[in-house]
């Protein structure tokens, strides 16, 4: 098990890991700073230059799921991990990494009080890159949700540590999230577009992944697209389709490491009514949130791939037709 150690700079985070890894048989501290470190050193200054912290690096993101599932695996005890994750797509890609690896992780945030964040930071200490406390502020909306939250504000790191210890022993802040294993291979994904009575297209927040998506999953060996999307609508959403969705666009995805790229396709799953919608069950390991947006909207919360992918199957709803996609870029005429 993982027990990540959430919170704002100068939370204390390290000096609670520390003693809570000795509460722990076979525990052990990881500390991802270390990794940004080292890729400060490595990368050139002009790329370290186009981002604003460390965790926007999508290198240190993937860097930390891979360091913390092998040490998990080495140590073969309870990891510690005391890092600040204000983003949540960030908190997604990371925990979905670590879930698809098999990694269970606990999620305990360690509030403090306002004053106490302010402080000078002690010699040797945490030393946060600048005041985040409104960062911190805006994400406590999501991270009370997520996380079990212990108030820190009047315990020293040994007792913080050891409330943190009795509640994760007693299953608190356990992320049930849907193990996907991670691709070794190329893969065909079949995504259905479902509509509301004012034709905006429905999408949904994975717990799992940065980045919203449209309902939908990786089609399994001898099954028909058409149908896997039909079955991944009813598995996400409760919504049982009653024909075969029509095909809007394929897209071929190019590999980009980590990932290995394949066939995506999008179906048009029609119009659902305003009691379909009401109806829709969500299971809580995989998607935390659904919502109808204007193509507009959709540009604003989807990646660029899948922003891409959705303008050009509206065009081919629009039309009537189907295209070919690669990497978004309509091909063939």
């Amino acid at each position: 098990m993982i027990v990540w150690l959430n919170g704002a700079c100068g939370a204390g985070k390290t000096a609670v890991a520390r003693e809570l890894a000795e509460l722990f048989p076979g525990g052990a501290l990881f500390d991802p700073g270390r990794i940004a470190g080292e890729l400060r050193a490595v990368l050139p200054r002009k790329r370290l230059e186009e981002v604003a912290d460390h965790q926007d690096l999508p290198v240190w993101r993937r860097l930390v799921v891979e360091t913390a599932a092998a040490l998990h695996d080495e140590v073969g005890g309870t990891l510690v991990v005391p890092m600040t994750l204000l983003r949540q797509e960030y908190r997604d890609e990371i925990f979905g990494g670590l879930a698809a690896r098999r990694v269970p992780v606990c999620h305990v945030l360690l509030h403090t009080d306002e004053t106490i964040l302010r402080r000078p930071v002690a010699p040797g200490g945490e030393t946060p890159p600048g005041d985040r406390s409104a960062e911190y502020r805006r994400a406590l909306s999501w991270l009370r949700d997520d996380a079990y939250t212990v108030d820190a504000s009047a315990l020293t790191p040994r007792q913080t540590a050891e409330r943190v210890a009795r509640a994760v022993l007693a299953g608190a802040g356990a992320c049930d999230i849907v193990q996907t294993p991670a691709p070794t291979a190329q893969t065909v994904a079949a995504g259905v577009l479902l509509f509301d009575e004012r034709d905006r297209v429905l999408l949904v927040d994975p717990t799992y992944k940065p980045g919203w998506e449209f309902p939908g999953g990786v089609v399994e060996p001898g099954e028909p697209p058409a149908r896997a999307g039909m079955r991944e609508v009813a598995e996400e959403l409760g919504l049982r389709l009653d024909t075969e969705p029509r095909l809007l666009v394929v897209d071929w995805e190019p590999p980009v490491p980590p990932g290995h790229g394949g066939l995506r396709l999008l179906f048009d799953g029609g119009v659902l009514t305003g009691s379909a919608a009401r109806g829709m069950l969500l299971p809580g390991a995989e998607l935390r949130g659904w919502r109808f947006v204007t193509e507009r909207e959709a540009a604003g919360l989807l990646p660029p791939v899948r922003r891409d992918r959705l303008h050009w199957a509206l065009r081919a709803r629009e039309r009537g037709t189907a295209l070919n996609l690669e990497a978004g870029v309509p091909v063939g005429g």
